[in-house]
């Protein structure tokens, strides 16, 4: 990577080796980093990326937030009153596509 280069990680903890993460932001081989999954969840409040100014860590919490609530809430509203008006039609093999 170059080092103007920002490493940005919310998929996996495990794609990223920590230990190398916070080489190459203590010697500048990146710019930055932010990452909203570590490798150890709860992370360690030890942990050293935690004292870098190059990185952030924030909560891996898109599902959340109050819109992605409300829409839930509308959508289970929606199943239930699909199923309850004989509206909702499940193909004979959907339950076990779904496992």
């Amino acid at each position: 990577m170059k080092p103007s280069a920002y490493l940005i990680n919310c998929a996996r903890g495990d794609l990223v080796i920590e230990e190398d993460l916070y080489q190459a932001l203590k010697e500048g081989k990146i710019k930055g980093a932010a990452v909203d999954v570590l490798r150890k969840e709860p992370p360690d409040k030890n942990n050293p990326l935690f004292a870098l100014n190059n990185f952030i860590v924030t909560p891996h919490s898109a599902a959340l937030t109050k819109e992605s609530m409300d829409r839930m809430g509308l959508h289970a509203a929606m199943g239930i009153h699909a199923v309850l008006s004989g509206g909702y039609k499940p193909e004979p093999d959907a339950l076990y596509r779904a496992i």
